[in-house]
């Protein structure tokens, strides 16, 4: 966080953005411009308590997050949710519609999986992740609803080169998975260190339909409720474009591993917005290491 002057401007913005988080900091309090202590509870709870109903809302479609600076509960929408949705999000809200904040995307909210090129298996296509390693064992991340549909991985469409056979997939919910590498004959190269994600951070995407692009990270513990793919939640937003087949590989800030490719909209001709699976959670559930 920048350092600021503790001028009365400057209080009243760092007051403002605890009110976001629910920190009660009254030692920085000045009259009239801050929020009491209660209203700064009061503030966050109504928060949570509209983020809750956004998800019992049940439209397909959206991802929301709040934002820790405004208090709002931000739904971004896409091209298949119809007014009647957006409707249904407000009346989900009930008397606290005005802390919703909604806004429209092109495309379709959706898992990026296809068939082609890169890791293949039972006529899906995706993209390998990091590799990591756990005692002398070597595997690699990607995307959990690929290894959810693929039990043998293969380096080619013909499954004609194995790679490994998938250890474990958690989607949806989480969007993680692990494949072992069980062909001794395949390398493994490393050369990152895992890292979380941070709003406004550049950040790179590579990809086995479109290759390598950027983008800024414009949010973080983002819910992603998927057209016919289910929900997420814990994702990082970013405005790096993507297309099918580009999930489970890697999100990276120079050798900093940050996240795993899962879903979003639009495309790389026309941009769009795509959502990662922070990579540190998926290194916790299998006590494994980025390398």
């Amino acid at each position: 966080m920048r350092t600021t002057r503790t001028t009365l401007r400057s209080r009243s913005r760092l007051v403002a953005f605890a009110a976001g988080l629910g920190i009660a900091i009254s030692a920085l309090a000045v009259p009239s411009a801050a929020a009491a202590p209660d209203e700064t509870a009061d503030g966050a709870s109504r928060a949570a308590t509209v983020h809750a109903a956004v998800g019992r809302a049940n439209v397909s479609g959206i991802a929301w997050y709040t934002d820790a600076a405004t208090g709002r509960v931000v739904v971004t929408a896409d091209s298949t949710v119809t007014t009647t949705g957006l409707e249904t999000i407000r009346d989900a809200a009930g008397d606290d519609t005005d802390a919703l904040s909604i806004q429209r995307a092109p495309g379709v909210f959706e898992p990026l999986v296809s068939a082609g090129d890169a890791i293949y298996g039972g006529g899906y296509r995706c993209s390998l992740g990091f590799n990591v390693v756990k005692a002398s064992t070597y595997y690699f991340l990607t995307a959990g609803h690929c290894g959810k549909s693929v039990k043998t991985w293969y380096t080619d469409a013909a499954h004609q080169t194995p790679i490994g056979r998938t250890q474990g997939a958690s989607f949806p919910g989480n969007d993680y998975a692990l494949v072992r590498y069980d062909n001794t004959a395949l390398s493994h190269p490393g050369g990152f260190t895992a890292a979380d994600a941070y709003v406004g951070e550049r950040v790179t995407r590579d990809g086995s339909t479109t290759g390598v692009h950027s983008g800024t990270v414009t949010a973080l513990n983002v819910t992603v409720k998927y057209q016919g793919g289910g929900s997420v939640s814990g994702m990082i937003q970013t405005t790096v474009c993507a297309e099918p087949g580009d999930s489970g590989g890697p999100l990276y800030d120079g050798t900093k591993a940050i996240g795993i490719t899962s879903g979003g909209s639009g495309n790389c001709s026309s941009g769009g917005i795509t959502f990662f699976q922070p990579v540190t959670e998926a290194l916790a559930a299998y006590g494994v290491s980025v390398y």
